[in-house]
């Protein structure tokens, strides 16, 4: 076989993250006031939904026992809903706040729609798929050791890790200015 470059940006990532605002950027409209993609609060903390679709806010509907948002001229087509996205959150939330997450989340997969308990990164970092992954990995520094976020892509045939160590501020100074061909003279005037 033949290998090949992986080339990944940060930046691209990202960028790759914000799909929704993405395109909101392309098209001159107003936006609602609460993200479309965002969390609704439950009786002990927050769910995150996705309503990327007609048959998602159907769902949603059917879930929240509210199928009268179907024929209401706000809700009724996506652009008025868009537009009148914070009365129907308001709406929403009457319902899921007499939930909690767990609830919420249950009553709202049984219906087939796109949710998750909104997690804090400490909370997250909690989720058994962190330790399954191996999403952290152990370095240590001047300080100590600490948790530090692992490379998210894997490959079938080379490992993939973070160095187990941070060098201290100038320890390499030295072998770096003298493999750029500097003498030990100008080495120690730089130091300096």
């Amino acid at each position: 076989g033949k290998g090949q470059m992986v080339d990944v940006s940060m930046f691209e990532s990202l960028i790759g993250m914000l799909l929704g605002e993405v395109n909101r950027a392309q098209f001159d409209f107003e936006t609602p006031s609460r993200p479309m993609y965002g969390p609704v609060e439950a009786k002990d903390g927050y769910v995150m939904l996705a309503t990327a679709s007609e048959k998602t806010f159907q769902d949603m509907a059917t879930a929240a026992g509210r199928r009268d948002w179907l024929t209401d001229r706000r809700f009724e087509k996506y652009a008025d809903r868009r537009m009148n996205w914070d009365q129907f959150v308001d709406e929403f939330e009457a319902w899921s706040k007499t939930l909690t997450v767990k609830e919420c989340v249950a009553a709202l997969e049984k219906h087939g729609v796109p949710c998750s308990p909104y997690l804090t990164v400490t909370d997250a970092l909690q989720d058994p798929q962190v330790a399954h992954r191996g999403s952290l990995c152990t370095i240590e520094d001047s300080a100590g050791a600490y948790q530090s976020p692992a490379p998210p892509f894997r490959f079938s045939g080379s490992p993939v890790q973070s160095g187990p160590r941070v060098a201290g501020l100038g320890e390499h100074t030295r072998s770096v200015l003298a493999e750029a061909g500097l003498s030990e003279a100008e080495i120690v005037a730089l130091i300096k």
